[in-house]
C-alpha cells in the first residue's frame, strides 16, 4: 500500500513544479544628447585614373592588354617599333666615343704645351689656345653624353608600362597605327585607392567643413560602414544646384567597392536631445512599429511609435513616446504578460 501511495503522490497535479514567470525587464525613456546627421548620395571614383600617352613617335607593334583587363604596375601596355630610336642611340654613342677621343687628344696637347710654356719655349697664346681646345672638348663630351641619354630615353619610351596596378577602361590605338608624341594610348584606373564625391547643399556646408568626417554606407549592405575623411571641400558652389562638392577618401583595404557605385555619406552636422530606445525593444507588425509600454502597477500596453535614425544599438523615437515613460525590453515576455492581463479581465 505504501508504494501505491508514493506513485499517486508523484503523479499528482498538485505537486508538479510550475515554471516561474520570467521577470519583465523595463527601460525608462529619457532624452539623450546625440549627433545630428545629414545623409547625402555619393559616388565612388578612383583616385588614380590616368591616360598614358606616347612620348616618342613610332608605329604600334604590340598591345599587351585590352579593355577590362587587370594589369600590374610596370606591365607592358604598348610596344612600339624602335628601329629609328635604336639608330639614334647608336649614332649618339658613336658621337660620344669620338668626343671622348678628341678630349683625350686635347688633354695631351694641353699638357705638352703647358710643360713647354713653363720652359718659356712657346708664347702664352699657344697655351691659351690649348686650354681653350681642352675646355671645348670637355663641353663636346658633355653634349654627346646628353644626346646619348636623350636617345636612350626615347628608346625606353617605345615600351609603355602601367604606372600602377588597375583596370584598363579604354584603349585608344590599334596595332599598326602611327603614334605621334602626345597620342593617347590607354586609359586605366586603380582599385586600390578610392574616394567618394558628394554634393552638399549650401545650408550644410559650414557645419560639414568644421568636422569634415563621414560614415559611408553601402545601400543593400547595412552592416558595411566605412569611416572617411574629407580631403577637399571645393570653395565654390555649382551654378545650377547651389551645392558644394566634397571629396572623401576611403580607407585602404578590400571593401568590395568599385568606381561608379552609389553610396550614402552620413555627416555629423550638430548635436541635439533625442528620445532613444534599445532597438531590440521594438515590435514590428506588418507595417506598424510599436513598443510595449509599462504603466502604473506594471500594466502593459502596446503602443505604435514612429522611428527615426538608428544609433548603433538604439533607435530614435520621433513620435509615440514621452520622456520618463517605461517600456519593456523583451517584447516576447511583454506579450505574454499582456495576454495574462487580458485573460484575467475575462
Amino acid at each position: 500500500m505504501a508504494w501505491r501511495a508514493l506513485i499517486l503522490l508523484l503523479f499528482s497535479p498538485f505537486v508538479v513544479a510550475q515554471p516561474a514567470a520570467e521577470p519583465l525587464s523595463v527601460y525608462q525613456v529619457v532624452p539623450q544628447d546625440v549627433a545630428v546627421h545629414a545623409i547625402y548620395d555619393g559616388k565612388i571614383e578612383a583616385i588614380n585614373r590616368a591616360t598614358v600617352s606616347a612620348q616618342t613617335r613610332g608605329r604600334i607593334q604590340e598591345i599587351g592588354f585590352d579593355v577590362d583587363d587587370y594589369v600590374n604596375k610596370d606591365d607592358v601596355l604598348v610596344r612600339m617599333q624602335d628601329k629609328e630610336q635604336r639608330a639614334r642611340v647608336d649614332s649618339a654613342r658613336a658621337g660620344l666615343t669620338e668626343a671622348e677621343a678628341r678630349l683625350a687628344q686635347a688633354e695631351q696637347d694641353y699638357t705638352r704645351t703647358r710643360d713647354v710654356y713653363k720652359k718659356k719655349l712657346v708664347a702664352r697664346s699657344k697655351l691659351d689656345s690649348a686650354t681653350a681646345e681642352r675646355n671645348a672638348s670637355k663641353s663636346r663630351v658633355q653634349a654627346a653624353r646628353a644626346k646619348l641619354t636623350e636617345a636612350q630615353q626615347q628608346l625606353e619610351y617605345t615600351v609603355v608600362r602601367a604606372p600602377y596596378s588597375g583596370i584598363v577602361v579604354k584603349r585608344h590605338v590599334e596595332v599598326g597605327e602611327i603614334a605621334d608624341i602626345g597620342k593617347e594610348l590607354m586609359t586605366g584606373l586603380s582599385l586600390e585607392k578610392l574616394r567618394v564625391t558628394v554634393q552638399v547643399p549650401q545650408s550644410r556646408i559650414a557645419a560639414i567643413r568644421d568636422t569634415c568626417e563621414a560614415v559611408i554606407r553601402v545601400p543593400g549592405n547595412q552592416n558595411q560602414e566605412l569611416k572617411a575623411q574629407c580631403t577637399t571641400v571645393f570653395p565654390y558652389a555649382d551654378a545650377d544646384s547651389n551645392s558644394f562638392r566634397v571629396r572623401l577618401n576611403l580607407p585602404d583595404g578590400d571593401h568590395k567597392l568599385l568606381p561608379g557605385m552609389l553610396v550614402k555619406a552620413v555627416f555629423v552636422v550638430g548635436h541635439a536631445q533625442r528620445l532613444l530606445v534599445p532597438t531590440k525593444a521594438l515590435v514590428y507588425r506588418s507595417e506598424v512599429t510599436a513598443v510595449y509600454v509599462v504603466g502604473k502597477k506594471d500594466q502593459v500596453t502596446m503602443r505604435q511609435v514612429r522611428t527615426g535614425e538608428r544609433y548603433q544599438q538604439q533607435t530614435e523615437i520621433v513620435a509615440g513616446l514621452h520622456g520618463g515613460e517605461r517600456i519593456a525590453l523583451d517584447p516576447i515576455v511583454a506579450s505574454m504578460v499582456l495576454k495574462k492581463q487580458h485573460a484575467s479581465k475575462q
